[in-house]
């Protein structure tokens, strides 16, 4: 529930800074009336995000037990792949969101309401997918029958939303760049998880090997029943008994990945511009 209420309130928190972002500018340059665009644009991105959410929870319901694991485990690397990108992305341009934003505002503008609309439908839109495939990657991985993910993942939109409201009324100031800093390092822990888990669906509807060659089983030293466990397993996708397929996975990419986004993230930083140098002398002639 602490993992998917934090990607739900990093999620939510760059999709409703989005929006705030572009409300500011309508408003600011005196555009007031293309608000309904926006707002349409936006509405049908939380439409398209709410309807693929709903495909990727029934869509697989009836097909064989190998099946589901199979689109499961697939779905999760997906998952995986499109946060990393995020990650980074966000990593690089939390500092110019605000710029790049209104000049492509300015172009939809030029070109009309309906492009408003677009624009406002793939800004938003994009976010809106990527969040329902990790937050339904993440809840089958932690899944254990109760609606703790789905409850978690909602807090945290909320809360982004409350926040996005408060910096937008000036009733708060957020570093943007520490935020998206910090809480991408956590996600990195997090889609290791993701993707361990979707190389064990893929192991168990047979298109990887290895599902009984066990890396380590601590089931005796941490139930999966058990408080810590259960904490865990949800936080961290933590699984007692691990392939070691699912190891190699983990590893890897947290060997890789997290290595490379602290270098991008803090490892360049800019250097203090040098002193002048004193401009030389010069001798009147007699």
């Amino acid at each position: 529930m602490i993992a998917n209420f934090l990607i739900g309130l990093r999620e939510g928190l760059e999709a409703a800074l989005v929006v705030s972002i572009l409300v500011a500018y309508l408003v600011k340059t005196g555009r007031r009336e293309l608000l309904p665009a926006l707002w349409g644009g936006v509405a049908v991105a939380a439409g398209a995000a709410l309807t693929f959410g709903a495909l990727l929870t029934f869509g697989p319901k009836g097909l064989s037990f190998e099946a589901q694991e199979a689109i499961g485990g697939t779905l999760s690397i997906i998952a995986v792949g499109l946060i990393t990108w995020m990650i980074f992305w966000m990593a690089k341009t939390a500092r110019h969101l605000k710029s790049n934003l209104q000049t492509r505002l300015d172009d939809a503008i030029a070109a009309g309401r309906g492009a408003v609309v677009v624009m406002a439908l793939l800004a938003v839109g994009r976010e809106g997918l990527e969040t329902a495939l990790f937050l339904w990657a993440g809840a089958q991985a932690t899944s254990d029958g109760t609606a703790g993910p789905l409850v978690g993942a909602g807090l945290g939109i909320a809360a982004a939303v409350v926040i996005a409201w408060l910096m937008y009324r000036g009733a708060v100031r957020l570093n943007l760049r520490v935020f998206f800093a910090w809480t991408g390092l956590f996600l990195v822990v997090v889609a290791a998880g993701v993707l361990a888990y979707g190389v064990h669906d893929l192991q168990e509807a047979g298109i990887l090997p290895g599902l009984t060659n066990l890396a380590f089983d601590v089931s005796s030293t941490i139930p999966p029943s058990s408080w810590y466990g259960t904490l865990l397993k949800g936080i961290f996708n933590f699984t007692p008994a691990t392939t070691w397929l699912q190891l190699v996975a983990w590893v890897g990419y947290v060997g890789i990945v997290l290595p490379v986004f602290v270098r991008t993230t803090w490892g360049r930083q800019t250097p203090a511009p040098r002193p002048a140098a004193p401009a030389p002398a010069t001798v009147a002639a007699s």
